[in-house]
């Protein structure tokens, strides 16, 4: 499962770019139970949300031309500029060449050959999240693509991570792991054909999609509900893994709920 302790391919860092970044933290800290705390005035308006005092998210206001609001995931890598290469060598395009942020660390932006978008971040000051895989905070990765086995295939270049598959109803669903260690312990994520999977016709374009780990996806979907937020997936219960639900911020922003069975 996803954890704290970094290894190359990690997902090890997530933000939310929003058009409104109050009304966000406001809509997440009802969700969630999330405060928000400013980087700073030199930040441009970044910061961080955050639960028992531990940081499980960035929040910032968008800076790219006809962006839309949407989270972003950030996998973890040791050489940045050795990332952007492999990105170019598997037919991916860089969208921001490597930069160094205020010495936290260097952050490179990219699209994969399917169009989803994604981020890679190499440890500076700050290695990444303060919690993850605990409540109210990022358990999952999810890429939804036409061709999960072509996608697969890219990341792996770029990233050395293995793959393992796993039959579910109606489909062939791909589990993610880093490169090192138990494959199992290694997972943090999984890949499924758009249409498909957990978010079925929510997913109109090629994504990553964070899940989030929360005690009671019910209460929480109730919760987003009253915020403004709305619906994608109502929750259900899926076998092996636990009780889902997909949702959207005010914004549009997609996100995924998982109370996870026991024993993932």
């Amino acid at each position: 499962m996803l954890g704290t302790d970094f290894r190359t391919g990690s997902p090890n860092w997530l933000d939310l770019g929003s058009p409104d970044t109050d009304a966000a933290a406001a809509f997440y800290g009802t969700v969630f139970g999330w405060s928000f705390t400013s980087a700073g005035p030199e930040a441009g308006g970044y910061g961080f949300f955050q639960a028992d005092g531990k940081t499980v998210a960035g929040l910032g206001p968008l800076n790219e031309k006809g962006a839309k609001s949407a989270w972003m995931v950030h996998f973890m890598t040791p050489d940045a500029r050795a990332t952007v290469q492999a990105v170019k060598d598997g037919g991916g395009k860089i969208r921001m060449e490597p930069m160094d942020v205020m010495g936290e660390g260097w952050l490179m932006q990219a699209t994969d050959p399917q169009g989803a978008e994604f981020a890679v971040w190499q440890p500076g000051k700050t290695a990444g999240l303060e919690r993850a895989s605990e409540e109210n905070s990022l358990v999952w990765a999810e890429l939804h693509v036409p061709d999960p086995t072509a996608a697969i295939d890219f990341y792996s270049g770029v990233f050395g991570w293995r793959s393992e598959e796993m039959r579910t109803p109606g489909m062939t669903y791909r589990v993610l792991s880093t490169k090192d260690g138990d494959q199992k312990q290694a997972s943090f994520g999984g890949v499924a054909p758009m249409g498909d999977g957990a978010g079925g016709g929510g997913v109109e374009r090629p994504r990553w999609v964070p899940y989030f780990h929360v005690a009671d996806v019910d209460a929480t979907v109730s919760a987003a509900k009253g915020a403004g937020g709305s619906v994608i997936m109502p929750a259900a219960d899926v076998p092996d893994v636990g009780r889902i639900a997909w949702l959207a911020d005010p914004f549009g922003a997609v996100f995924a709920l998982l109370k996870p069975n026991p024993q993932m």
